[in-house]
């Protein structure tokens, strides 16, 4: 799940602080952290983006089949963009975002290997959010979350307990919005 890097719409927070070009240009790095991530692992890989489909970036069509997140709000776009994986016939599927400095193919393979005996994992965020979701079967754990906030861990983890679902959890990573973040990965 990516976003164009567009001035003023990409790492707000840190734009108001930095400056809007200087947060883009932040982004933009964070996007090859999770690019390289990406060709890392011996998958099929999506690349939803959240406002318009480039053909024109860094993320070629012969390594990532690009499509258009569609939803009112994270959750729902994470949902459907699960079911239409498993209605293609994938068994296990991760999704990450495009924030977390601290990506890697390590990472995304211990996804995957978690999701053979798990119905859930999930890779916990410094922010109360997380940095990776992945699911090893069709489930909606997308309600009663409030989107954005610090208790989207809490909330999430709630719902699989709920519904019974096993989960495994990755470290915790950090997902990179503020100065304070920021200040923890100088070579960004």
């Amino acid at each position: 799940f990516i976003k164009n890097p567009i001035q003023g719409k990409v790492k707000t927070r840190l734009g108001k602080d930095l400056g809007h070009h200087q947060a883009v240009e932040i982004y933009k790095k964070l996007l090859e952290v999770t690019r390289l991530a990406a060709l890392g692992v011996n998958a099929a890989r999506q690349l939803y983006y959240g406002d318009f489909i480039n053909q024109e970036d860094n993320w070629s069509p012969q390594d990532f089949e690009k499509k258009l997140q569609h939803g009112n709000d994270l959750g729902a776009r994470m949902h459907e963009a699960f079911v239409k994986g498993f209605d293609e016939g994938y068994k296990k599927i991760v999704i990450i975002g495009s924030d977390c400095p601290e990506m890697d193919a390590q990472t995304l393979e211990e996804a995957f290997r978690k999701l053979e005996d798990h119905n859930v994992v999930i890779g916990p965020a410094n922010d109360g959010g997380y940095y990776l979701l992945g699911l090893s079967q069709k489930v909606n754990i997308f309600e009663n979350v409030d989107w954005s906030t610090e208790s989207v861990f809490d909330q999430t983890l709630a719902q699989v307990k709920k519904q019974g679902l096993s989960r495994a959890l990755l470290p915790e990573k950090t997902d990179l919005d503020t100065i304070d973040d920021l200040k923890k990965f100088p070579d960004l």
